[in-house]
């Protein structure tokens, strides 16, 4: 089970070059249901996931970069490609801050991973987390991968 909620960022609260960051590249094979193939760094990922926003099933299967470049040529999306860096938070809490690129360049989100909805729901994000998107469907990266940026928040 994943739960994360989703915020666009403001800010970015401290020099990049201080942070861990990792490169993603990611396809949608299906947007309905979500089937996602993911390149991050050295490591090949497809991913299932459930319907939801909060909270939603997820299921992982390790890919061989071959078969990533087989299943790429079956996307139904445009790539959604990314630089990920992680920032602690405190009380066992990572901030994964994703600068966008591409077709969604300008683009920068902050997302926090929880244990519990209780937990997802008691959580007061820093104030340059930004506006709270978790429930806006249009900020899903399936939809920003077919659709792009909404147009009232480019």
């Amino acid at each position: 089970m994943e739960i994360e909620r989703k915020f666009l960022t403001r800010n970015v609260p401290c020099p990049l070059s201080t942070l861990t960051c990792s490169s993603i590249t990611q396809y949608y094979i299906s947007v309905y249901p979500t089937i996602r193939i993911r390149q991050k760094d050295q490591a090949y990922w497809l991913t299932v996931k459930g319907s939801g926003t909060l909270s939603r099933e997820e299921f992982n299967l390790p890919l061989t970069q071959e078969e990533f470049h087989i299943l790429q040529k079956k996307a139904e999306t445009l790539p959604i490609i990314k630089d990920r860096y992680t920032i602690p938070l405190g009380q066992a809490l990572v901030a994964e801050l994703d600068i966008y690129h591409g077709a969604l360049e300008g683009l920068i989100t902050t997302e926090v991973e929880f244990a519990s909805e209780k937990d997802a729901l008691q959580f007061q994000p820093p104030s340059w987390f930004g506006t709270e998107v978790t429930y806006d469907t249009r900020y899903t990266n399936a939809s920003l991968a077919l659709y792009g940026i909404p147009k009232e928040k480019q």
